[in-house]
């Protein structure tokens, strides 16, 4: 007599063939079997949640994630279920991210949210040349929005870019005026190529809109050591020290635009 010949063991047997085929990697002989055991037993949070993890190693990331949310829906109470979705998540979300942006470009190639989120995603896999020409696509998009040239500018900025960085956050402050952070990262801009005249005029013009900021004030610091203007570069370095010594004594350690400044005793004075 034949044994497991019920729905229920049929559907076990699929599965266990399933997991064995997926080890062997013959993925798409998986699936199928991981399928046959969902129609034998759609309840089957196991099958699902194989099915979900196969479709993630072949990077069909939107049929994993309904996968793994029904197998959740099914064992709400598993914590398996919810250890196996956010581990989905976590390896494999921003790799989501990167091909639902891009779907969303093919519905919609005029989309600039779609082309700026996909620049930031592309940044922050390391992709750099990918990512400057999506924000570069979404300020051209959306010429009014300060958003997208700003980021652009940032994403220059780490890559050494100054001159292209400034270029693009003058347009935002034209755009927006009152932009703190962009008055700042100006600032830092200029200095940054030599321009020291233009990086204080940005920075008092960030002081303007807010007096007392850490960054600010370090970073004028930083500019009138490059300046070789050490009292200006020490009364700047006090007020941010009085705001937190602790994090600006750190940067000190490093920071190369304050070697004017090393071994003069007011510094000294300052840091003890």
């Amino acid at each position: 007599m034949k044994k497991n010949r019920d729905p229920l063991g049929q559907s076990d047997e699929h599965n266990s063939r399933g997991i064995e085929l997926a080890d062997r990697g013959w993925l798409d002989e998986a699936i199928n079997e991981f399928r046959k055991a969902i129609e034998l037993d759609p309840r089957s949070a196991h099958a699902h949640d194989n099915l979900a993890t196969v479709y993630a190693e072949k990077k069909l990331y939107r049929e994993a994630a309904r996968e793994y949310l029904l197998a959740l829906s099914l064992e709400p109470d598993s914590a398996t279920a919810h250890y196996n979705l956010a581990s989905f998540l976590s390896a494999h979300g921003p790799d989501m991210a990167v091909e639902e942006y891009r779907h969303a470009i093919d519905l919609d190639p005029d989309y600039p949210d779609a082309h700026l989120n996909l620049g930031l995603a592309q940044a922050d896999q390391g992709n750099v040349e990918q990512a400057l020409a999506e924000l570069q696509t979404a300020a051209r998009l959306a010429p009014d929005d300060p958003l997208p040239r700003h980021e652009l500018a940032a994403l220059m900025m780490d890559e050494g870019d100054y001159r292209g960085a400034i270029a693009q956050l003058k347009e935002v402050v034209r755009l927006d005026a009152d932009n703190f952070d962009a008055l700042l990262d100006l600032g830092i801009c200029y200095a940054q190529k030599g321009f020291y005249a233009e990086a204080e005029r940005a920075y008092e013009r960030a002081r303007a809109l807010r007096a007392d900021d850490l960054l600010l004030d370090y970073n004028r610091a930083a500019l009138y050591a490059l300046w070789n203007r050490p009292p200006d570069a020490l009364a700047a370095l006090e007020k941010a020290l009085r705001q937190d010594a602790v994090k600006v004594r750190r940067w000190l350690q490093t920071d190369p635009m304050f070697e004017s400044l090393r071994g003069r005793p007011e510094l000294d004075a300052l840091l003890s």
